[in-house]
């Protein structure tokens, strides 16, 4: 018999990748979506884990293809959702095309914004639920060449924290925010980082990250740091004015700074 029954979003690599194994893995029937086909792959790995698992190809950054996967959801009561679909875009934000940079915006924002409030009402109504938000460390600093993703995440960071708030009544209802800083995932291949400093440096680790997230989610603690290196970033940034802030990110994901 399952677990009950969880949502992850970006599911086919990555930190979600990893996420949707670990729900398998403690019996959590899913449904896992991306934009991509490779999320029909991912999927099978999950059912090795003897769980039914529903994959649904979409574009999480209109508001369709969000809708196409809640309709895949059906009445199902749903108890957790991971929030983790989103993507990068490194190089100079005025050489970068405004279908690109806008993608980022709908995914990270707008399609992650829609979905939360879509799930989290039923939630409420009923007083139980959890939720997962991947937001990150990069939302502290001003991401010089990768202007539009940071600021993104510096959007989900306070958007969950108000939303947490707000919802903060509703005892049986949890909303934790997993921050974690450089992964080692296909995030810097695809946003045309591979040149800079944070593309090739060393990485965390996707599948400890992951755990990360899901342990504290299950906790319905607030939000993770995942990384002491990641909490000494955070709490740095705090005390550190933008625009040495930007400068550092500048020195890290410069294109061209690889070897530098």
């Amino acid at each position: 018999m399952a677990h009950g029954f969880a949502i992850v979003t970006g599911a086919s690599t990555g930190i979600g990748f990893e996420l949707a194994s670990i729900a398998a893995e403690e019996g959590y029937d899913l449904l896992v979506v991306a934009d991509e086909a490779l999320i029909e792959a991912a999927a099978a790995d999950f059912r090795q884990h003897g769980t039914e698992v529903t994959a649904v190809q979409a574009d999480l950054a209109t508001i369709e293809g969000v809708d196409r996967l809640l309709a895949a959801a059906g009445s199902r009561q749903i108890d957790i959702v991971c929030a983790n679909a989103g993507h990068g875009l490194g190089r100079a934000f005025l050489a970068q095309q405004v279908a690109d940079w806008r993608h980022v915006i709908d995914t990270n924002i707008t399609g992650t914004v829609y979905l939360l409030q879509k799930v989290l009402q039923p939630m409420v109504a009923r007083n139980g639920g959890k939720v997962l938000v991947t937001g990150s460390i990069a939302g502290y600093m001003p991401g010089a060449f990768n202007a539009v993703y940071n600021g993104t995440k510096a959007f989900i960071d306070n958007f969950t924290d108000a939303l947490r708030n707000e919802i903060k009544d509703s005892g049986g209802v949890t909303l934790t925010t997993l921050m974690p800083g450089a992964t080692d995932t296909e995030f810097f291949e695809r946003a045309d980082m591979l040149d800079t400093k944070v593309g090739t440096q060393d990485k965390d680790d996707a599948a400890k990250v992951a755990r990360d997230g899901w342990d504290t989610m299950l906790k319905g603690d607030k939000h993770i740091v995942s990384g002491w290196k990641n909490k000494i970033q955070k709490a740095v940034a705090n005390v550190t004015p933008a625009g040495a802030l930007a400068e550092m990110h500048r020195d890290m994901a410069e294109p061209g700074t690889a070897d530098d």
